[in-house]
């Protein structure tokens, strides 16, 4: 279906054409690897081969995509954005799996890590060869980071080694990473390291019995007595500096994930309603319908051009983080009342898997929830509106 009827605005205007070649390169890898599949993935609770689809990501220079070296593709934010945007059109739990490899584990190291975990870990990364994850949220511990009961000590003795006790919950790509990025209190504040996951006493069950991201791959960490070499730790950064600096990053990816949800649903709604004939007539032609559609395309515009904003503000280097917690709240909470009305418009069917609307709509509440919640977004902007920080 031509984008035309969605993009009223004409923001593909404001698009270059390497820009748009990025987005239809992204767009076929999905049409061919992930769109004919991914319903029986998301029924089954189940990524198959995820090696196989990471590699071919990586093919495609998709990982790390907007980071430098390494074997990274260097591209610009708003290209980044732009990938994000298609890989959650086919579905978020892809998305995730992109924007944690890049923005959270293969970032961490990259902005934090030491020379050698540079060299060791981001060129397979970027290939989809070695698979990362990030450690951070905790069972007790989620908008509150500070609050991790993860620990880190010194050996006793020479002090040089480390041993981390503690578990995280809810982390992305954890059973099949190779690598993880673990934050854990220390009495030297926070601290962030690189952890093999053959590391004795590391292990990652897996989470089941999701009705959310089903198409993703999500687990627990459980750390028991983990020794790690001084050189695993992240030399340059103390308490949430680091993970906050990562988290940053995968929410910008988030702005625009959630508007390819959103588009995907609208287009849905809108080929259904052209299509479903009552009272002798398709139901595009009521007014109710219309409302409907026109109400979820102004939305979608609005989205989609905060987007693209906050992309051009990345590549300038003038986003501030508040920014991306504006767009964050906004594209994710409208992205989803996007979905939840073209659901009504397809009636019982919106919520078979035939079509892909009940699919973005329950992987958007887990979305609305990660990588900050509502009120925690609404904090940050309040505090950047007033000078007031009511967190506490």
């Amino acid at each position: 279906m031509s984008t035309a009827p969605l993009d009223l605005a004409g923001i593909d205007d404001l698009l270059s054409e390497d820009e748009k070649t990025v987005r239809a390169t992204v767009r076929q890898l999905c049409d061919e690897r992930i769109d004919p599949y991914v319903a029986d993935w998301f029924e089954q609770g189940a990524l198959p081969d995820v090696r196989g689809l990471a590699k071919e990501l990586g093919s495609l220079g998709l990982l790390g995509m907007h980071l430098t070296g390494y074997g990274c593709a260097g591209m610009s934010a708003t290209d980044y954005g732009l990938a994000c945007l298609e890989l959650e059109a086919s579905d978020s739990g892809i998305r995730s799996l992109v924007s944690v490899q890049g923005s959270l584990a293969m970032f961490a190291i990259w902005r934090w890590g030491s020379q050698e975990h540079k060299s060791e870990w981001l060129p397979r990364m970027a290939a989809g060869e070695a698979i990362g994850c990030f450690g951070l949220t905790e069972p007790d511990a989620g908008s509150d980071p500070g609050s991790m009961r993860t620990r880190a000590r010194r050996v006793a003795g020479d002090g040089s080694d480390w041993v981390l006790d503690g578990r995280k919950m809810w982390i992305t790509n954890s059973s099949v990473a190779d690598v993880a990025v673990v934050w854990a209190q220390s009495d030297e504040g926070v601290r962030g390291f690189v952890v093999p996951t053959d590391t004795p006493g590391f292990s990652a069950p897996e989470i089941k019995h999701k009705q959310s991201l089903r198409a993703s791959v999500t687990g627990e960490i459980v750390l028991d007595d983990v020794r790690l070499p001084a050189s695993a730790a992240f030399a340059e950064v103390r308490g949430l500096k680091g993970p906050l600096s990562c988290l940053n990053e995968a929410r910008y990816g988030i702005v625009w994930g959630a508007m390819g949800a959103a588009r995907s649903s609208l287009e849905a709604a809108l080929d259904y309603a052209n299509q479903r004939v009552q009272f002798g007539k398709p139901i595009s032609a009521f007014q109710l319908t219309q409302h409907k559609l026109v109400e979820m395309n102004v939305e979608y515009t609005k989205g989609m051009l905060l987007a693209l904003h906050l992309g051009r503000r990345k590549d300038a280097g003038t986003l501030r983080p508040e920014q991306v917690s504006l767009g964050k709240l906004n594209n994710v909470r409208e992205a989803l009342d996007i979905c939840r009305t073209a659901r009504t418009i397809m009636g019982a069917n919106g919520i078979s898997l035939e079509y892909p609307v009940i699919r973005h709509m329950n992987n958007l509440e887990s979305v609305l929830t990660y990588e900050g919640t509502v009120e925690m977004h609404t904090l940050v902007l309040g505090q950047a509106m007033t000078g007031h920080a009511a967190f506490r």
